[in-house]
């Protein structure tokens, strides 16, 4: 439950830095402090492992989904929309995660998951429509969610390949430290004079660092404790929970308004979520579906 609230406060600490920094920056930066802080945890625990040869091509893949494009997607969406409408878009990427494993491995859903998923839609088509059947929020923030649904389900079809192999937390350092890689060059081309010009205080740094030490590390690795005493499954279903708390502590610290068709669609979504899950998959992709969208 702490690393749903960690990962629920990763929205909002996101909402905060934007107001200073530039999205390219946030996600540079982030991704700089969690590699560093994630090496120090897997030297410690001497958990460092070799990349096979043959694997290296899923670990670019990887990280070029993940946290490459979602990144991208998720960062620039958040300019967009409000903390409550992303983390609620972004909560679907189970759904489209379980369709992927359906076309691409063959994994079969019963009647209670394709129900689930079709009431998932709905509850967004709710939380996201106004009364005169206008969005009430800009297409453009929906288009960057979009690219950020669809490279966690990239993401999580690769990741299937790499789980039973390498632990979780030395997967999301090793795309964590591609990642820095792949965002070195916008962030030097396209956010740097920028990020000179910016002056140097903690209380400006504050929500990035708390984005590296409790979303993209903390969370994970209290995550990756539970999966391993509660099961993947049973420890998935906690997520369901992000929606919920990001809502809730958008409307208590920065003032976001919760309207009763909002609080109506969430728990559509949420319901829908729950009953696309039901009755598990593979072991395989059920790790794959736990870490899919997480490393935010």
């Amino acid at each position: 439950m702490l690393a749903m609230v960690f990962w629920a406060f990763s929205f909002i600490w996101f909402k905060v830095a934007n107001k200073t920094f530039h999205p390219i920056t946030i996600v540079f930066i982030r991704l700089l402090f969690s590699t560093v802080l994630m090496t120090v945890f897997l030297i410690i625990t001497k958990n460092y492992m070799k990349i096979k040869r043959s694997d290296r091509k899923l670990f670019l893949m990887l990280a070029l989904f993940e946290p490459f494009f979602y990144f991208l997607g998720e960062s620039f969406g958040l300019t967009y929309v409000s903390a409550t409408v992303c983390s609620v878009l972004i909560s679907t990427i189970p759904v489209f995660a379980t369709i992927g494993a359906w076309l691409i491995f063959k994994e079969k859903l019963k009647a209670i998951n394709y129900a689930g998923i079709i009431i998932s839609f709905i509850g967004v088509l709710v939380f996201i429509l106004n009364s005169d059947g206008s969005i009430s929020f800009n297409i453009r923030g929906l288009g960057f969610l979009t690219l950020a649904v669809l490279s966690a389900v990239g993401y999580n079809l690769t990741l299937s390949r790499l789980v039973g192999t390498y632990s979780p937390v030395y997967i999301v350092n090793v795309q964590n430290i591609i990642g820095a890689v792949l965002f070195l060059p916008l962030f030097l081309i396209f956010d740097f004079n920028h990020f000179i010009s910016v002056p140097v205080t903690f209380n400006i740094f504050k929500p990035i660092i708390e984005l590296s030490i409790f979303a993209s590390c903390g969370a994970f690795i209290l995550f990756a404790y539970s999966v391993r005493i509660m099961g993947i499954t049973k420890a998935n279903v906690f997520s369901n929970c992000i929606p919920l708390f990001t809502a809730l502590f958008s409307f208590i610290l920065m003032g976001e308004k919760m309207t009763f068709q909002n609080v109506i669609g969430m728990a559509i979504v949420i319901a829908g979520l729950f009953m696309s899950q039901m009755n598990g998959h593979r072991r395989n992709i059920d790790e794959a579906l736990a870490l899919t969208g997480k490393t935010a």
